[in-house]
């Protein structure tokens, strides 16, 4: 295949000129296009209903079905009351039903139920870093949300991937220090 600008000669003719610098190359049927790297798929039904649906709806639809599950897990957790099992009860965390360890979400449901109910000590004993983290995840939701159907433009919580990184190696350690069997850890158990 010749380069730009270089000359090529015709087995049949004399030598071909070069394109000038004005003038586009042709594109290469052997080579992809990089600004499109793969061809655009054709969606399916379901994918072109969920887009016409989408197209359709109002603009506060997706922030009302998102608080939707959200009102649908505080009313589980309401409904369930987690605080009450009976102590020899086999626990519903996968995890702990088969090591017996804490998984990083245990007592998440028991911290919402005493975070729905106001007491906060409560809460933070069974999971502090869900109790922690709820007012970031409940203003940007509410900044999404309010974005989303209304046009707010509320102040921007900027939250860098340095930070991410360290709220997760946090639950991490919490994840891992909650499980050993010695003072003061014991005290994270639940």
């Amino acid at each position: 295949m010749p380069v730009y600008g270089e000359r090529v000669t015709s087995v049949d003719g004399p030598a071909v000129p070069p394109h000038s610098a004005t003038q586009a190359l042709p594109p290469d049927p052997v080579q992809p296009d990089p600004a499109q790297p793969y061809p655009a798929a054709e969606p399916d039904r379901l994918t072109r209903f969920v887009m016409r649906l989408y197209d359709r709806s109002p603009r506060w639809a997706v922030p009302l079905a998102a608080l939707g599950c959200v009102a649908a897990g505080i009313a589980y957790t309401l409904i369930s009351d987690p605080t009450r099992s009976a102590p020899d009860a086999a626990p519903s965390c996968l995890l702990k039903l088969t090591t017996g360890l804490d998984c990083p979400g245990c007592g998440g449901t028991r911290a919402l139920w005493y975070v729905v109910h106001g007491d906060l000590p409560a809460a933070a004993r069974h999971h502090f870093l869900f109790v922690f983290a709820l007012p970031f995840l409940a203003y940007l939701f509410v900044a999404w949300a309010g974005q989303q159907a209304f046009g707010w433009r509320l102040p921007e919580l900027r939250i860098s991937s340095k930070v991410i990184g360290g709220f997760l190696a946090a639950w991490m350690a919490f994840s891992v220090l909650r499980n050993l069997p010695w003072a003061p850890f014991t005290s994270l158990y639940v």
